[in-house]
């Protein structure tokens, strides 16, 4: 066990955060979506909310800076958000990044295509519709 390291970062989740370079993009996934339909690299958190997940990852891994770090799926037509799946993201998010502006959100299609190009996507335990929520890898400050 190494300190420092929040206990829902599997090893094979800190390997993944370790490789990704600035501008490669993550997915952290609801249970619901086709992680494995559309991208090869797939890493299981089973039982796991993603804000567990975003407690974890963000004092590890900084927000891109120069584009939209934080995409989130719009509704698909007759559907409706609850904005409390985004609230409950962006009070963590807000944790470890304070002036982290609220995620961008996407056409359904537009968020599996990125789900395709991103460098990985997390299966988590998350039940709240439209819970996906892709992260965007920044420039890790020196120091």
């Amino acid at each position: 066990m190494l300190k420092g390291i929040h206990p829902a970062i599997s090893p094979e989740l800190l390997k993944v955060l370790a490789e990704m370079g600035h501008g490669d993009e993550i997915i952290l996934a609801d249970a619901h979506f086709p992680a494995h339909s559309v991208n090869s690299r797939v890493i299981r958190a089973d039982g796991l909310g993603v804000g567990t997940l975003l407690d974890g990852i963000l004092p590890l891994f900084e927000l891109d800076s120069y584009a939209d770090p934080l995409v989130m799926m719009q509704a698909v037509g007759g559907d409706q958000l609850d904005p409390a799946v985004e609230a409950q993201y962006m009070s963590v998010v807000k944790r470890h990044v304070p002036n982290a502006k609220s995620p961008t959100r996407i056409d359904r299609f537009a968020f599996y295509d990125r789900a395709k190009a991103a460098f990985a996507v997390v299966m988590t335990g998350e039940t709240a519709k439209y819970g996906n929520l892709l992260l965007k890898k920044g420039v890790t400050p020196v120091g």
